[in-house]
């Protein structure tokens, strides 16, 4: 072991440590939880949880920017996956979309503003973010910056990206608001 492998390993906690966090709350036997990280970090996370749910999933797009809406039922959860993970370097990049993928008991969303909630019916999930490393948290902390989502300008690369993954999953567009 040299000097520097020693010093990597004592810096190692110092970048991640209170960076990813969670925040659970209970209301009429539903288990809402709150994952705040990095952007890359919360739509990764959204990839990899996504693989607990049922082998067929809802699928809700919400483009902020553009108003533009997309849905899918009773989905193959590999294809979801699939397309999901095509979308994570736009949606990390530029935010500002919010993907829903749910069952009778599971839901995860990814907000416009880049935090990952899980509402659920059981608290497994708290297991499973406390195995990823993410600390439990007993309040939020406050946000340092909160995108307003009236001042999103248009990505032409996020909306193409969101076209072909609506199109790959035949997703149905619904009416602009």
């Amino acid at each position: 072991m040299s000097e520097l492998s020693a010093f990597e390993q004592a810096e190692a906690p110092r970048f991640r440590t209170g960076l990813d966090w969670f925040v659970i709350s209970n209301a009429q036997d539903v288990t809402c939880i709150r994952i705040g990280a990095t952007a890359e970090r919360v739509v990764d996370m959204l990839h990899a949880l996504s693989v607990y749910l049922d082998p067929a999933v809802d699928l809700h797009i919400d483009d902020a920017r553009t108003g533009r809406r997309w849905q899918g039922t009773l989905l193959p959860l590999p294809e979801v996956r699939e397309t999901v993970g095509r979308l994570r370097l736009p949606l990390a990049a530029y935010g500002g979309v919010e993907v829903s993928l749910f069952t009778d008991s599971d839901q995860l969303t990814l907000t416009p503003e880049m935090q990952l909630v899980i509402y659920a019916r059981t608290d497994r999930w708290a297991f499973l973010l406390d195995g990823m490393g993410l600390l439990e948290r007993t309040t939020a902390p406050a946000p340092s910056w909160v995108p307003q989502r009236g001042a999103l300008r248009a990505e032409p690369q996020l909306e193409q990206a969101l076209e072909a993954a609506a199109e790959r999953l035949d997703l149905i567009a619904e009416p602009h608001p």
